[in-house]
């Protein structure tokens, strides 16, 4: 089985290029994988909070950092992705720049359902969309090394489908846009909206099986010890991923 089959983009077909071998000396680990994420994330919500603190303040530069956040962290993923040994540099940029984003992005989430628009740092929806993010996280962590849900080819395959399904109706409602046209009902508060949402989240959350999964089997064919940081940015990928869709679940259900 192709180890490097998943929908995560950080993961698609991940060492092919690289050609290793498994005889390196330094090869990666679970271990090593988890510290690795787990700095990731440090440096996300340390950003992330920054950009927060800007537009609590005030400050009309948060739409400039975040606007670098976004770009820069798009640039420097498809860096990451076609030059995976750079990774241990490239993964730590890469999270401070998607949390200048997230910062911002949360921020105004928040205000736009706050009564007072003002009051965004007293809104618990952030708070609320983090726990979500890290109890789905930690569910799906128990499925999958309890075997409860196996990662079978059938499984993947829908998953990587239904993914690949959602990623076109994001991309043609977001080049609509550009005509005054799009799909009104992905961002409105109506039910089908909020269902549309859930089952987005349900799928993000299922692509951390896979995610899982990967980097599982990395570590069983010895993958080179700098694919720790490329496994911690595919980890990364899919829970933004999982946390802005979250957050947008419970914008639209806070609005109605």
């Amino acid at each position: 089985m192709n180890i490097g089959k998943s929908s995560n983009p950080a993961f698609r077909n991940a060492f092919e290029p690289v050609g290793f071998t498994g005889t390196q000396t330094e090869v990666m680990t679970i271990k090593g994988t988890i510290n690795k994420t787990i700095l990731s994330l440090l440096l996300v919500i340390a950003s992330a909070a920054y950009t927060w603190s800007m537009f609590i303040n005030g400050n009309p530069s948060v739409n400039t950092m975040m606007l670098v956040g976004g770009i820069g962290g798009f640039i420097v993923a498809l860096v990451t992705i076609f030059k995976k040994e750079w990774s241990p540099f490239t993964v730590p940029v890469y999270a401070v720049l998607e949390g200048l984003f997230l910062g911002g992005i949360s921020a105004f989430i928040a205000a736009s359902v706050s009564t007072n628009p003002q009051s965004a740092l007293n809104s618990d929806i952030v708070i609320q969309a983090v726990s979500l993010t890290f109890g789905v996280f930690f569910t799906m962590l128990f499925l999958y090394r309890s075997k409860i849900i196996k990662v079978t080819n059938k499984l993947r395959i829908g998953i990587v489908a239904a993914t690949g399904g959602i990623a076109i109706v994001y991309l043609l409602s977001f080049v609509m846009s550009f005509f005054g046209a799009g799909f009104s009902f992905l961002y409105d508060s109506s039910m089908l909206s909020i269902g549309i949402s859930l089952f987005v989240v349900a799928i993000a959350a299922f692509n951390l099986l896979l995610d899982f999964d990967f980097i599982e089997k990395a570590t069983q064919v010895k993958a080179p010890k700098y694919m720790e940081w490329y496994g911690a940015f595919g980890l990364l990928v899919t829970l933004i991923w999982l946390y802005i869709e979250i957050l947008r679940l419970l914008a639209k259900i806070s609005r109605r």
